[in-house]
This record gives C-alpha cells, structure tokens and sequence, in this order.
C-alpha cells in the first residue's frame, strides 16, 4: 500500500503539531523578565531582545509537551510520543532564541521581518532535536519545510488581525 500526498501532509502535520503550538503560544503568554535579563552580548548589542522572556519560553515549551501527550494517547500517527512532543517543543524554542540571536548581530530591529528564516527557524530547531529521538521520514521533513511558511504568515496575518501581534508577518 502506497502513502498518498495527503497522507504525507497529515502525517507532517501531526508529527510537527507540537512544535507549531510551543512556537505559537509564547505570543499569547509572553511577556516578563526577558531570558538576556536585557543584558547585551560582547558586541554590544542585545543576546535575544525583549521579546523573549522566561514565560513564554516555558510556556511554549509546557504546551507543547502537553499536546505531544494528547498525541500519544491519540495514537493517529507514530510517531510523536511523550519525550518526542516535549523534544520538539524545546528544539523550536532553541531555534527560535537562536535566530534572535542572528537577527540581533545582524541590526535587524526587534519585530522586524527576516524572510524565509522567521518561519523556518523553529522548524529547523524541532527537526534537529528530533533527530536524537525520533527523525521523521525525509518525505515528512520535506513537507514540514514545505508547508511550514505558507502557514506561519497566514497564522501571523489571522494573530496581527486579531490584535494579539503587532506585525502581521
């Protein structure tokens, strides 16, 4: 039995379903003290900026892991498991904190876009920690890539419209 398109896109979708959530909720549950401590690196410039704070990095990372609990218990697509929810969750976080940490050595301002590399970052982080527990197919890979930023800017454009973000990118 061959795996169809749409079964490749449900399956990546589902696989990738707690990294989506991890990097989503911290706009909704952010704010605090920043994970920098608003300290600058040795260049002067600020380690991630302001947007990045303790809560909603834990945040992030305690939805996340909840919903890779309720897919374990689902049992639609194996994987994700528990550890791997949980894996994923806190590698997009890492991802994303890492590309702030580009964007900030580069001059890109706080908010500001940075094309293709704002909605693949938490992506590429997820897909990497994975990698020690539990890599999805290269099919699946490719479709989360794929996919990845059309969805993100429709989610970004829908959250900015809905006033919970103040860029609609």
């Amino acid at each position: 039995m061959t795996t169809t398109a749409a079964e490749f896109i449900a399956q990546a979708l589902y696989f990738i379903l707690p990294a989506y959530c991890a990097n989503a909720v911290p706009v909704i549950f952010g704010g605090g003290t920043p994970m920098d401590f608003a300290r600058n690196f040795i260049d002067g410039k600020p380690l991630f900026g302001a947007h990045k704070t303790f809560r909603g990095f834990f945040s992030g990372l305690l939805i996340g892991t909840f919903v890779g609990i309720v897919q374990s218990n689902l049992l639609i697509f194996q994987p994700p498991h528990v550890l791997l929810g949980f894996v994923l969750s806190l590698g997009a976080l890492i991802g994303d904190l890492v590309h702030s940490f580009i964007k900030r050595r580069l001059n890109i301002p706080l908010g500001a876009s940075f094309p293709v590399a704002d909605q693949l970052d938490f992506v590429v982080g997820a897909l990497f920690f994975s990698l020690f527990i539990s890599p999805p197919s290269l099919p699946v890979a490719l479709i989360i890539l794929i996919v990845t930023p059309p969805i993100h800017l429709l989610t970004n454009f829908i959250a900015y419209h809905l006033n919970v973000k103040k860029e609609p990118f």
